[in-house]
């Protein structure tokens, strides 16, 4: 996992600063990013995952 690779990935999905947890699962899983990590990125950059799924984040 390339830590700036998944914050430029974020940042190009993000709109209004928020991703869907479909996006993010996707992420997680291009990146091999766990969902945690993944989800203290998203706090770092001010990014809202909506719609969550399976109550990861």
């Amino acid at each position: 996992m390339n830590k700036d690779e998944v914050v430029e990935k974020l940042l190009d999905v993000a709109v209004d600063g928020k991703i869907s947890c479909t996006e993010a699962r996707e992420i997680m899983k291009d990146y091999n990013v766990p969902n945690g990590l993944l989800g203290k990125i998203c706090d770092e950059l001010g990014i809202k995952i909506y719609g969550c799924e399976l109550g990861c984040f």
